[in-house]
């Protein structure tokens, strides 16, 4: 069994130590460590951090294999410093059926960039009409336990009060995308003062509050758990805060792009800043931000959306919605979170590792780096700093909308259970 010693790294941005991995463990953590014939990555300054766990992944596979395959999106996992993604749903066909989750979860296992676990729809085609069959899924090889019709919101109260019941049998969650859908007809960008400026319909941000509100409402009273998929506004904030004040088992995610960006970026008519929810205020992305540093937002998804070059080449009215995110995610957090002072690199092992493995039971995912736990980690150069040249990227999709934009940090190397699938930030 192979042997890597990890020498002088910053442990969760710590102190300087060694690490050593025998196999598929951790087998020891210290100073002055040595293993005779280990490999020696010599990592003094960089920052060693758990695996990433990304809670919200779009792999497009089966169906959309020109935006995406399961193999080019864990590539692009891998160079993003993640060990494990949860594959969202909306697929063609859906994957609202035992066979077709345990379809996505063998391609995972088979090209072994990163785990996949699938997560299922909640209704059938995800038309929001009828459940899925969630309990089949459950017991399918894939193990699902995660729920969503993400790209679509699951509106029908009833529906949702069932999904809820059902999953609470089991240990399951709910992965709400909070859209009232007559709030949002024809809209296209955050209603505010820069669509009323620029002719563009409104997406207001009561649309998302309104079934937040209403879904911790209905957790509370069938005692389940529900998850807020991308969570956007400074009133969504609120009610997950207040939620938790009461107890209710509600936890939350944010994008990295709703960390940075704003909607004044949409003047530009560049439909790479299009998105679903839409990019909002100045005052939006503060909130964002000291709820994810307070832990009122639980953890960071990268809501990965990849689409062709035809898909975003063309006027803003026709293009799709959805940014490419796994291979920038750490550097935007860095730059929003830890260069602010709003965060530790404890705190973002927490949010991007340990608490959405334990969101989605992502057994072996999210540990800490210590011996006798899994060998899922990755290793960030801190000081680095560079331009995003998406023509590098792992993923089939191009549409990042941070081309050309300095962002700091670069994953060196990942180990998925101490196999090396990025080395000097190439991909093995």
């Amino acid at each position: 069994m192979s042997k890597i010693l990890i020498r002088g790294a910053k442990v969760l941005g710590g102190e300087p130590q060694d690490v050593l991995i025998d196999g598929e463990t951790i087998a020891q953590v210290g100073t002055g460590l040595s293993a005779e014939g280990a490999e020696v990555v010599e990592a003094g300054g960089k920052v060693l951090l758990p695996g990433l766990v990304d809670l919200h992944t779009h792999l497009r596979e089966p169906g959309r294999e020109d935006s995406e395959t399961v193999l080019t999106g864990t590539r692009a996992a891998a160079s993003g410093g993640y060990t494990a993604v949860f594959a969202m749903a909306n697929t063609f066909p859906v994957a609202d059926t035992a066979g077709v989750v345990e379809q996505v979860w063998r391609l995972g296992r088979e090209h072994g960039y990163c785990d996949v676990q699938p997560i299922g729809a909640v209704t059938v085609g995800l038309e929001g009409r009828k459940l899925a069959e969630l309990g089949a899924m459950h017991e399918s090889a894939a193990g699902v336990t995660v729920f969503s019709d993400d790209g679509k919101c699951v509106d029908d109260a009833v529906i949702m009060r069932r999904a809820l019941e059902y999953v609470k049998a089991f240990g399951g969650v709910v992965a709400q995308h909070a859209q009232e859908p007559r709030l949002t007809e024809g809209a296209q960008m955050n209603e505010g003062v820069v669509s009323a400026e620029l002719g563009l319909g409104g997406w207001p941000a009561v649309a998302e509050e309104s079934i937040i509100a209403r879904d911790v409402l209905l957790a509370e009273h069938v005692g389940s758990r529900v998850h807020i998929c991308h969570l956007s506004t400074a009133g969504s904030v609120e009610i997950v805060r207040w939620a938790k004040s009461r107890g209710i088992d509600v936890t939350a995610e944010v994008t990295p792009h709703h960390l940075l960006l704003t909607d004044e970026l949409v003047r530009t008519y560049d439909p790479v800043y299009k998105v679903n929810p839409p990019l909002r205020t100045e005052r939006d992305v503060r909130a964002l931000r000291e709820a994810l540093a307070d832990g009122t937002i639980d953890i960071v998804a990268t809501d990965h959306a990849p689409h062709p070059h035809e898909d975003k080449d063309c006027e803003w009215a026709a293009a799709a919605m959805g940014m490419v995110g796994l291979e920038t995610a750490l550097s935007v957090v860095q730059a929003t979170m830890v260069d602010t002072g709003l965060l530790d690199w404890a705190g973002v092992a927490d949010r991007m590792s340990a608490a959405p493995a334990r969101i989605g039971r992502a057994t072996g995912h999210g540990r800490p780096v210590s011996a006798g736990e899994p060998a899922n980690l990755t290793l960030l150069d801190t000081a680095y700093r560079g331009q995003v040249d998406p023509a590098g990227f792992a993923s089939r999709s191009r549409n990042t909308p941070y081309e050309g934009r300095e962002l700091p940090g670069r994953v060196t190397h990942t180990w998925l259970r101490g196999k090396a699938t990025l080395v000097d930030g190439k991909l093995t």
